[in-house]
């Protein structure tokens, strides 16, 4: 279980979009101590939610060109790698919703052709390249050539983004000990 050092707000010290976090969070997860400790900065909480998941990563935003699926078997892939317990029972609820379905999400761990096609693995493969445990992660020629059979460079550029966010975010959560992690997380306690 998450202790964080942070001080919490309790739930009704919340604005109203903030308790909806909060209660979407304890619906799929049992837990909400990351909106309890991030609702101490409502502009941090107003840029993540709002700046980044709905004009970003969900593309309220007219401008961005990547596909909310390939988004979301994006975020998959590296919470399922990170071991974020509050983040995988939310980003499987999503992944279900954007077309992603529930045998991938149990195969997600371990890709293959049996379960994913080829434009699927080449975006696993991006996200594999960009999580906390491989410091060695690059973007390949031969990566960036399967990658450019389904997408262009903009959208290419959004999916470096995007993990970039969702990584470091996660590394975030671990250090500031904001969700539960699971065994396959990085991230471990000094004590």
């Amino acid at each position: 279980m998450p202790n964080p050092h942070l001080q919490r707000v309790p739930r009704n010290e919340m604005d109203k979009d903030t308790q909806e976090v909060w209660d979407l969070g304890m619906t799929r997860s049992g837990e909400a101590d990351v909106v309890e400790v991030f609702a101490n900065s409502p502009p941090m909480m107003k840029w993540y939610f709002e700046g980044f998941y709905k004009k970003i990563f969900y593309n309220e935003n007219p401008d961005m060109k990547l596909d909310v699926r390939t988004k979301e078997l994006l975020r998959l892939k590296l919470s399922k790698q990170h071991g974020c317990f509050f983040c995988n029972k939310w980003n499987s609820v999503d992944a279900l919703a954007s077309g992603i379905t529930q045998e991938q999400i149990d195969n997600i761990p371990n890709p293959s052709s049996d379960f994913f096609d080829e434009k699927d693995l080449c975006v696993i493969e991006l996200s594999e390249q960009m999580m906390l445990q491989n410091m060695s992660g690059e973007l390949t020629k031969d990566l960036y050539s399967r990658l450019k059979k389904y997408y262009d460079d903009e959208q290419i550029v959004e999916m470096g983004f995007v993990t970039a966010v969702l990584t470091g975010m996660a590394k975030y959560l671990f250090v500031f000990d904001l969700v539960t992690k699971e065994d396959v997380c990085p991230v471990k306690r000094s004590n």
